[in-house]
């Protein structure tokens, strides 16, 4: 079991890694990509074939770009060779490259920018998007999910929300309410960005509004969640949306419906699905949301969980989660995300 997501993450690794190659490894392979060495990105233009991280230092979050050297510090780069660059993800998302591919390009060329790159197991990491005006959530999204909590298919997409409060970050901690909850329980989920404006817009275009995937854990806690009739209680209480390390841009993932993704709780494998088992798709999530309100860029979607939560067992297995625990989520092509318990 241990073997079969060591493969899973060497391969959903070396998808990162290729895609941040091909088009940030310096001016030869940059031509190699399409991009050209002499070409630039017009103003407002979104990055491609970039994966952003959010570094957390001294209480401040800042912008990194994974590249084959490691971590960009985007903002110690833009002090090193004075350039006026977005320096923390909102900013990116919210206005575009504004010369950002220029500067990660200048300084994997060059030889004054060793101590830019940081080593990823010494970052502290703040979550993958840190200011959305909107955390949308898709329930019962998936046809084996719907089978094993014995709910009926629904026909239209299940929204619901979270709050700002609970976003959380690799390598977080979840501090339990114990005082109020005791039913806490994992789901794996796809999580899309937006990065454009979208108001009704069709399922066939829907696709090119993103900004971006990553991925993340609709933590819950079961018994808050069926109190009422409605899903928020159980849902936002505080760090109960960890989302990231990596922010792939869309461009690297051309079909959301095509990712292996798993959850494993202290080593044991409890979820292991793919994306194609959604019952609405990320496009037909996006165009139908946009038909009732306004997606912003930044808005995030947690797009479902598969089979295999708690919550499906019968009841005499349902072993529910508790302080000590270890959580790994992966998804195909954008890593490993981690948090912790207490």
């Amino acid at each position: 079991m241990e073997t079969n997501r060591r493969d899973f993450l060497k391969t959903a690794g070396a998808a990162i890694m290729a895609g941040t190659a091909g088009m940030l490894t310096g001016s030869r392979a940059l031509a190699g990509a399409g991009l050209g060495a002499g070409a630039t990105v017009v103003p407002g233009e979104m990055p491609k074939g970039m994966t952003f991280v959010t570094i957390s230092k001294s209480g401040e979050y800042s912008l990194g770009v994974k590249t084959e050297k490691g971590i960009l510090d985007v903002k110690a780069a833009s002090r090193l060779f004075k350039k006026n660059v977005p320096v923390i993800i909102d900013d990116v998302i919210q206005r575009g490259d504004q010369g950002l591919t220029a500067l990660v390009r200048t300084a994997l060329d060059s030889s004054k920018a060793k101590g830019l790159f940081l080593d990823e197991e010494t970052i502290k990491f703040g979550p993958c998007v840190t200011n959305p005006e909107k955390i949308l959530m898709l329930g019962f999204n998936y046809w084996k999910h719907c089978k094993e909590t014995h709910t009926p298919i629904p026909t239209s997409p299940v929204l619901f929300t979270k709050c700002n409060n609970s976003l959380n970050s690799h390598k977080g901690v979840i501090k339990l309410p114990t005082n109020v909850a005791t039913k806490f329980d994992y789901e794996v989920e796809l999580v899309v960005v937006m990065g454009k404006t979208a108001h009704m817009v069709s399922e066939a275009e829907a696709l090119s509004y993103a900004f971006g995937y990553c991925t993340g854990n609709d933590f819950s806690a079961r018994d808050l969640q069926f109190k009422t009739s409605q899903f928020l209680l159980g849902k936002s209480c505080d760090g109960f949306a960890p989302i990231g390390p990596y922010l792939v841009t869309a461009d690297q993932i051309p079909d959301p419906n095509n990712l292996k993704l798993e959850c494993y709780v202290n080593g044991e494998r409890r979820q292991s699905s793919n994306t194609n088992d959604m019952i609405f798709k990320v496009a037909t999530i996006i165009s139908y949301a946009s038909q009732h309100f306004t997606l912003k860029p930044g808005d995030i979607f947690f797009t479902g969980t598969p089979e295999g939560v708690i919550l499906g067992m019968p009841p005499e297995k349902q072993v529910w989660l508790k302080t000590g625990d270890k959580i790994i989520t992966v998804i195909e092509k954008l890593g490993e995300l981690k948090f912790s318990l207490v």
